[in-house]
Order: C-alpha cells, then sequence, then structure tokens
C-alpha cells in the first residue's frame, strides 16, 4: 500500500507540469473505486487552475482555490503524468487533462483508492479530521510521542502505525524506524522509555525521508508520477527480511504477526 514517502514522491513529480496549469478535461472511465467518482466532479474543475498539491497523510490535496480534489491511492493505486497519454490500459480510471495535453492518469487494479471532491466552507472531510500529527511537524516530538504511548499496553509498533497517532507511518516504514532505534515491535507501548521514544521519533524521520528521496517502496504496483518503480525496499534491515541474516550483526531476523500485519526484527539489535 502506498504510504508516506510514495505519496509524497508522488505530490513532488506532479508539482512542476501541474501546479498552475489549468484543467481543460476530467475523463472518468471507470469511476467505482472505494467510493464513487462524483459524477460532477467535471463541471467542478474543469476551466480551472491548480493553485497547489498538497499532502496531508497519505492523501494528495489538489487545490483549487477553496475548493479541494482528494485523492487516495488506496493499495494498488498510482498517479503517472504523460506529456502525450498513451492508450489506455486495463484499470486507468481517471484522466485529469491539462491545457497543453499533459495528463494525469490515475491507475488502480484494486480499485480501493478515491478521488473525491471537498468544497470550499464544508466542514472538515470526514477522511481527514481524526488524523494525528505530521512526522515531520514539530507537534510529532518526543513529548508528544510518549504522552500517547503512557499506559498502553498495545504493541508499540501497533500505535505507530495509528494514523490517529502520526500519519504515514506504514508496515514498511514503523518496522525500519523500530530496528534503528532498537526496540523490538511487540514491545508493550507503555513500557517504552522516554529516553527510547525520542530516539524512535528521530529513526521515523529518518526512514521517511531516506524513502522520499529513493522514490518510496515498491513491493508490486506503485510507481512514481513518472513511471519509476521506488529504491527504499533495496535498503530494508528488517522488513521482508525474516530467516536471512542481520545486516548490522548477522544474527537470522524472526517475524512475528502483530495486529494481522507481519512484522520482522532483530533479536539482537532490538532488545526486549
Amino acid at each position: 500500500m502506498p504510504e508516506l514517502p510514495e505519496v509524497e514522491a508522488t505530490r513532488r513529480g506532479l508539482l512542476r507540469a501541474v501546479v498552475g496549469a489549468k484543467v481543460a478535461a476530467l475523463e472518468v472511465y471507470d469511476g467505482r473505486l472505494r467510493w464513487t467518482v462524483p459524477r460532477d466532479l467535471p463541471r467542478a474543475v474543469v476551466g480551472r487552475r491548480v493553485e497547489a498539491i498538497e499532502r496531508r497523510g497519505k492523501y494528495l490535496l489538489f487545490r483549487f482555490g477553496a475548493d479541494t480534489m482528494i485523492v487516495h491511492l488506496g493499495m494498488t493505486g498510482s498517479l503517472t503524468l504523460h506529456r502525450l497519454a498513451p492508450a489506455r490500459r486495463k484499470h486507468d480510471h481517471v484522466d485529469l487533462v491539462l491545457e497543453g495535453g499533459a495528463t494525469v492518469r490515475f491507475h488502480d487494479p484494486r480499485r480501493f483508492g478515491a478521488i473525491l471532491w471537498h468544497p470550499a466552507g464544508a466542514p472538515a472531510h470526514p477522511l481527514l479530521a481524526g488524523l494525528g500529527p505530521e512526522p515531520f511537524d514539530t507537534a510529532f516530538s518526543a513529548d508528544y510521542l510518549y504522552a500517547q504511548l503512557r499506559g498502553r499496553r498495545a504493541a508499540v509498533k501497533t500505535m505507530l502505525m495509528d494514523a490517529g497517532v502520526v500519519v504515514g507511518v506504514g508496515n514498511i516504514y514503523a518496522a525500519e524506524a523500530l530496528f534503528r532505534a532498537g526496540i523490538r515491535p511487540a514491545t508493550p507501548a507503555g513500557r517504552v522509555s522516554k529516553a527510547r521514544v525520542a530516539r524512535l521519533v528521530e529513526c521515523v524521520r529518518e526512514v521517511l525521508a531516506e524513502s522520499i528521496a529513493r522514490g518510496g517502496t515498491t513491493l508490486r504496483d506503485y510507481v512514481g508520477a513518472g513511471g519509476e518503480v521506488g529504491g527504499f525496499q533495496h535498503e530494508t534491515r528488517v522488513y521482508g527480511r525474516e530467516g536471512l541474516p542481520c545486516r548490522v550483526c548477522g544474527t537470522t531476523i524472526r517475524g512475528v504477526r502483530l495486529g494481522q500485519r507481519a512484522s520482522a526484527y532483530c533479536p539482537n539489535c532490538q532488545k526486549r
């Protein structure tokens, strides 16, 4: 599933060509996504300029003045930019056509993505209203995270992946940040000391920044705005490496399931 680094890499790949451009057409070939694409969306955006593309967690926000088109990539979605759009493939669902001919194409084999409209003056969108702080914001501090974890029996990895605690830290990045911080993923959140929480905050930012610089992680479907695959999958220390030697100490990486999700850790580098 595309997480914060993949969404941010996509956003950066679209900025130069899309921001400031006027929408010539919005072609909805099949609007049956996680939520049906609004029927009046073409009328809402055609003839208007994209003033900004922002990101909130895993959501891309195309700003049209005070109105917003919200895009979520779901599990298998991608937004690719084409100077001249190629022939449509299966699972190409929506084209945002810009004046001058460039096209932003939404592709989603499993249809768990979404393209929604949030008009000016409406209450906070329910998909965005309950989100926690961004990991790069000062609000995501050691004090904040320690307060969120204090007294909680849930696994620290589960808490780190809770978008109400902090946005965008998916399975891969939670596993990698915990490895760097030396914390086992199944450790009860309330047992992590404040000093280790402070290190964890640093590691979350390090891992996400490195993945963004590598264009995100491609395990199967994800491609960036230019159709390029991500490269962070070649840098993981524990994710996807169960049964292999730790890149740091050589100890065999072990696997554990937490909240129906596979996790991995080094029993030597990550202490109880």
